[in-house]
């Protein structure tokens, strides 16, 4: 009798203990509940703790209350306004006034921990037909683990600007016609230098993406470890995830190009995998860029001539 009752008394101290867990949140849910939930007081409640206490200090509080209760106000005077918390799209909507439709789109989703960075695009459309636009931003949320809830920790902003895009050069030269024309066709030929620095700065951020996704693809599937076929690291778009589509970055940069330049996973020994080489090599006309390159130790390098096997060999490290 004394057994069962001791056994009784575990089960429910058991049963007690695992109601009061925090419910489950993924970060890319916590961000969306911040920012479009309609329950009150729910960006405050994705705000960093010394973030309120500064607010609080300084009497701003009252107007970021406002601010959240004017963000309700937005999102419920909207039309076909519909969020995703898995897969590829993050946000899409429709604007009724002007027919224009927006979808905010996850280019990379890399869990770290206690981190969880979420790198968003963004993308606007009419009558079927994307709307170029000459400077592309991309948003990265990094949400932070606070007391189980996930905090919004660090915003940052990247502008992409893609040179060598043929649809931006034809609505450039498109633009530039009718100038030229008014002026009697005479234009000064100025040669401007291309300054690649932000470019590349992108691609140190990619590879830092595939670097975070090739550690959680091998703590998901510890019977393959790291893969060397970068597609599977990408897959959004249907499907479960598995081996070949692990759905860790956009299907973009699981293509190997971008920024310019031709990414490639090699180098993969072992069975499981325990190690793998990750390039990032200029393409044909990006003449005078660096090749970039890097391994399961995280250490990215580079080199000045272009070739990723003089990278991989001699590289110097990025600071």
């Amino acid at each position: 009798m004394k057994r069962a009752l001791s056994l009784g008394l575990v089960t429910f101290l058991s049963l007690a203990s695992f109601a009061q867990k925090p419910t489950s949140q993924t970060a890319r849910q916590a961000l969306l509940e911040m920012f479009f939930s309609k329950t009150p007081g729910t960006l405050v409640k994705h705000l960093p703790a010394a973030t309120l206490a500064a607010l609080e200090k300084s009497g701003a509080m009252a107007n970021l209350q406002q601010y959240s209760l004017m963000a309700n106000q937005v999102q419920s005077q909207g039309q076909n306004l519909q969020t995703f918390e898995t897969g590829s799209i993050l946000l899409s909507g429709e604007n009724p006034k002007t027919g224009q439709k927006f979808e905010v789109t996850v280019v990379s989703d890399a869990l770290h921990g206690d981190r969880d960075d979420i790198a968003l695009s963004f993308h606007i459309y009419k009558d079927g037909e994307v709307e170029r636009i000459a400077f592309m931003p991309q948003m990265t949320f990094s949400m932070k683990q606070e007391e189980h809830i996930w905090k919004l920790n660090e915003i940052s902003v990247t502008v992409h600007v893609a040179l060598a895009d043929p649809d931006l050069l034809k609505t450039i030269t498109e633009k530039m016609r009718p100038q030229m024309m008014a002026n009697g066709g005479l234009t000064p030929q100025r040669a401007t230098p291309v300054s690649y620095s932000g470019s590349d700065a992108q691609v140190l951020a990619a590879m830092r993406s595939i670097l975070a996704a090739e550690s959680t693809y091998a703590a998901s599937y510890p019977a393959a470890g790291f893969t060397c076929t970068l597609s599977n690291l990408g897959g959004f778009g249907g499907g479960e995830q598995n081996e070949h589509q692990a759905m860790l970055i956009d299907s973009g940069l699981a293509g190997g190009k971008r920024y310019g330049f031709v990414f490639a996973i090699s180098g993969c020994r072992g069975n499981p995998a325990n190690s793998f080489e990750l390039t990032a090599a200029p393409n044909s006309s990006a003449y005078g860029r660096k090749a970039y390159c890097t391994d399961q130790s995280g250490m990215i390098r580079s080199s000045d001539d272009g070739n990723p096997a003089t990278c991989l060999a001699k590289g110097t490290l990025v600071q």
